[in-house]
């Protein structure tokens, strides 16, 4: 089949180059001459494992291609995919749906056959009929179905969401349109992986509903923490007493300094916007988004205790500023509230992260990069690991601790643990929901 992507941002992307996999003939739009280019060249715009790769080998065999023109990608398609960006829109913290509309509409007076033109872009309830009328006011005589076809691809590990997903779900309105959405899957169909065909309010809401829920337990688990911190518990060995319970699970039970990235804080005040807009307030929902910006600020406060009561003059080394390690992703990244903090009080921050820079350069300004993290710690007053990176997780911390002026550590992802700190020669060891220690010459400082 050929297919049409718009969009050559993360998920259209992926899409498209996972879809080139699958054998069909997948071109992807975009207006961005520079990012075309790129991809021309088969260099990548994000950084993804594997994608690179993946790109090479279907261009290669001539099933993947890239364009500026969306008319020569649309014509002789069977199905367009919408993979625009949908950012929360100013002001009324609902999605922007402005670019959704806008290349439907551009695909509606371009396209002269039947086509299925599929939403994979992320949108409220609602949007998809709001996409056939805006596709009939523009081309009233165009033969077209509309599909929501949301995604569910974790950053870096986004190549095996999609070739092994844990259901593909599919929102169609005629048989013909689910016929269609049934070819384009059919590797997935022919390897029994699930896949649900809905109404398309369905689809819409099982997006949403599902980053809700995720974004929930991250928030419940870091509250839990602060609970953990008053009362002497591990969060540790509470997290994992509950994963245990099949009803729970294990997953996103781990403590840390709050969630971020380009879905869950976008998707949360969504879906908090529809629900208000449907006179139905979603409190738990609204209670996630307020207690998640708390947790960041209350991370803030644990470095300002390991820092005496002030930043300034002290030396900060960050490991760590996107959102979640393996991608370079920094939207709403707890970094983007707790760096500016400590460049705000005062503090002269240095920074290692592998793959940070390109985005963080411009969006951190005041603060030194550095490559290698035991340079980045050389003389500093405070570590703070804020992404869990690999390279993070087996440091040598006696080194670690030798190069610091004041060695004290905020471990705000728990991957290392008390006995690793005092042991290395740390003064000071915070993390998120389990005891800390500070030794008790410093301790004396602090309470004089």
């Amino acid at each position: 089949m050929k297919i049409a992507m718009i969009g050559t941002g993360y998920v259209g992307l992926v899409s498209g180059v996972c879809f080139s996999d699958f054998g069909h003939d997948v071109v992807c739009v975009d207006k961005d001459p520079a990012k075309i280019d790129m991809l021309e060249r088969g260099e990548i715009p994000i950084f993804e494992p594997g994608l690179d790769t993946l790109l090479e080998k279907n261009v290669e065999a001539g099933r993947l291609s890239f364009t500026l023109d969306l008319a020569s990608a649309v014509d002789g398609a069977d199905a367009v995919f919408i993979a625009v960006g949908t950012p929360t829109r100013r002001g009324d913290g609902h999605a922007d749906l402005s670019y959704v509309m806008a290349a439907a509409e551009e695909v509606a007076r371009t396209a002269d056959h039947y086509i299925v033109i599929v939403t994979k872009s992320t949108v409220p309830v609602g949007t998809n009929r709001q996409v056939k009328q805006a596709v009939k006011k523009a081309n009233p005589d165009l033969d077209f179905d509309v599909a929501s076809n949301p995604e569910f691809l974790r950053e870096g590990a986004a190549i095996e969401d999609f070739m092994k997903p844990d259901r593909v779900v599919v929102g169609v309105q005629s048989e013909r349109a689910a016929d269609v959405m049934a070819d384009i899957y059919r590797p997935l169909y022919l390897r029994e992986f699930p896949i649900l065909t809905t109404d398309l309010e369905s689809a819409e809401l099982i997006k949403y509903a599902a980053n809700a829920f995720l974004a929930t337990k991250i928030t419940f688990i870091n509250e839990i923490a602060a609970l953990c911190e008053r009362t002497g518990a591990d969060i540790k060995q509470v997290a994992r007493g509950m994963g245990l319970d099949g009803r729970i699970g294990n997953k996103f039970l781990h403590a840390g300094p709050g969630y971020g990235g380009s879905c869950f804080p976008k998707d949360t005040r969504a879906l908090a916007r529809t629900g208000q807009e449907h006179g139905l307030p979603l409190h738990i929902t609204e209670s996630v988004i307020a207690v998640n910006e708390d947790v960041k600020r209350r991370m803030i406060d644990k470095l300002l205790d390991l820092c005496d009561g002030s930043f300034n003059g002290k030396t900060v080394s960050i490991l760590g500023v996107t959102f979640k390690p393996n991608t370079d992703d920094m939207r709403e990244a707890p970094a983007l509230t707790i760096v500016p903090a400590l460049v705000g009080g005062g503090a002269k921050v240095r920074v290692c992260d592998p793959q940070g820079r390109r985005e963080g350069e411009h969006l951190l300004p005041g603060v030194n990069w550095f490559e290698d993290p035991y340079k980045c710690v050389h003389k500093t007053d405070l570590l703070v690991i804020l992404t869990e990176w690999n390279e993070f997780r087996a440091l040598d911390l006696k080194r670690i601790a030798r190069k610091m002026t004041t060695p004290r550590m905020a471990d705000l992802r728990n991957i290392y643990s008390v006995k690793d700190a005092k042991r290395a020669g740390f003064d000071a060891y915070e993390s998120v929901g389990r005891a800390g220690f500070v030794k008790p010459a410093e301790e004396d400082r602090k309470t004089a």
